[in-house]
């Protein structure tokens, strides 16, 4: 569902709670139209996050929110790697690692068998997405 006019943003901006400008509503339709982002900044309390709110309800679409913060880096907007999870797992399948590398005769060959099981090992079960990539990944 799209916006077809700049009346059509503020129209349905006011039915989802929020009353925009008519400059909101322009920056909006042609973000929208254009498919790029708004950048929108100011101090605390002045509708950032309910412009955003309002945006997501207007076009039925789920609001993934980043607060931004001093300190803030790209672990924590992107993802977290959850190696207490991969360590786990890689303990509870120890028995049959030992069954797939059971038929190597050298180092080499172990290794090789291991890499290709890389996907077990390195794989999105272990990634715990952050508003940046649930942004992007949707």
């Amino acid at each position: 569902m799209e916006y077809n006019s700049v009346d059509d943003v503020q129209s349905r901006l006011i039915k989802a709670g929020y009353i925009p400008s008519r400059e909101i509503a322009t920056v909006v339709f042609l973000a929208a139209a254009t498919q790029k982002p708004v950048l929108v900044e100011g101090p605390a309390g002045v509708g950032k996050t309910e412009l955003a709110k309002a945006i997501a309800r207007s076009l039925d679409r789920e609001l993934i929110r980043l607060q931004c913060y001093e300190g803030l880096d790209e672990a924590k907007a992107l993802y977290e790697w959850e190696y207490a999870k991969q360590l786990l797992y890689t303990q509870m399948v120890k028995d049959r690692l030992n069954d797939i590398i059971s038929s190597a005769a050298t180092l080499t060959q172990a290794v090789d068998q291991i890499a290709a099981q890389e996907d077990a090992f390195f794989s999105d079960r272990f990634i715990q997405h952050r508003p940046l990539l649930q942004a992007i990944s949707s």
